[in-house]
């Protein structure tokens, strides 16, 4: 029984344009949105993943050329992140959450001797675990964000009863970031079941041992619970820290930094300077 597949070929290219038609298709007759954004993805995905073909090619031979792509990925990570949460300047410091779940994962299975100091091992390892926690973190950051937008009266709440800035946005972020770890944990619970993850069938068909594959998938599933976990963890508590915020969205209580005039959801309040107030004209009294 051959192990190949998806060889390059003709008939990979027809399947591929003739699935985008059947997309576009769709579009058109349910008008979910424009049509030329499934063409526009898969061209883009193409282009990307030849380039990237032929960049591991060469970056893998070498322990130093890995490093620099992982570090490549990394900042690509950060700015998607960041363009996810519509959260400006401040995004930047996702990195910090990206750099938390990535960070805690990768040097245990170095160290333990589990994933070998190789490209060829540290590269798809890697790449997989900030793939994870730059899921997680977008999400998180994303919610927590939109939550205090939405529920800007509980966190003023919450400051009337005594409590500082961190813990009333706490209050709100907490419930709404935690969502953004479901779908890691579905993925591991119903693994074998519902779904078989990519690198179990990449094993699979690269050696042909279930066993093998099956380990090497509850490695990476389990790295990726402890990354998503300290990524979200990392966006939560710098979301209620002020440090990551909209650009537009002040904190009334002045814990941004940005213009107290402007309300959570960019709405300007006027305000009236007391030599500018209009005073009503009265009519003169006749005596």
């Amino acid at each position: 029984m051959s192990t190949s597949l998806a060889n390059p070929g003709f008939g990979l290219a027809a399947l591929c344009l003739v699935m985008v038609v059947c997309a576009v298709a769709v579009y058109l007759a349910t008008g979910l949105g424009r049509p030329t954004v499934v063409p526009g993805a898969a061209v883009r995905g193409a282009v990307q993943l030849a380039l990237v073909s032929l960049v591991l090619a060469a970056a893998l031979s070498r322990l130093w050329s890995s490093v620099l792509v992982l570090i490549v990925m990394f900042g690509a990570a950060v700015f998607t992140s960041g363009r996810r949460a519509e959260a400006g300047r401040s995004a930047a410091w996702l990195a910090l959450a990206l750099l938390a779940g990535i960070g805690t994962v990768l040097p245990m299975m170095l160290i333990s001797g589990v994933v070998p100091l190789e490209g060829v091992a540290l590269v798809p390892v890697g790449g997989i675990v900030l793939g994870g926690a730059m899921t997680a973190t977008s999400l998180a950051a994303r919610k927590a964000l939109d939550s205090i937008e939405q529920r800007w009266g509980e966190v003023e709440a919450a400051l009337s009863l005594g409590l500082d800035e961190r813990d009333s946005r706490l209050e709100v972020v907490r419930s709404a970031a935690s969502d953004a770890l479901l779908p890691g944990l579905d993925q591991t619970r119903t693994v074998g079941l519902v779904t078989l993850p990519g690198a179990f069938v990449g094993v699979l068909l690269a050696s042909g041992s279930a066993v093998q594959a099956g380990a090497v998938q509850i490695l990476v599933l389990v790295g990726l619970l402890l990354a998503q976990t300290c990524a979200v963890a990392a966006t939560v508590e710098m979301v209620a820290r002020g440090l990551v915020h909209r650009p537009r969205a002040a904190d009334r209580s002045g814990i941004t930094g940005v213009d107290a005039g402007t309300s959570p959801r960019g709405t300007r309040r006027r305000r009236l300077r007391p030599w500018r107030t209009r005073r009503r004209r009265t009519a003169p009294t006749v005596r």
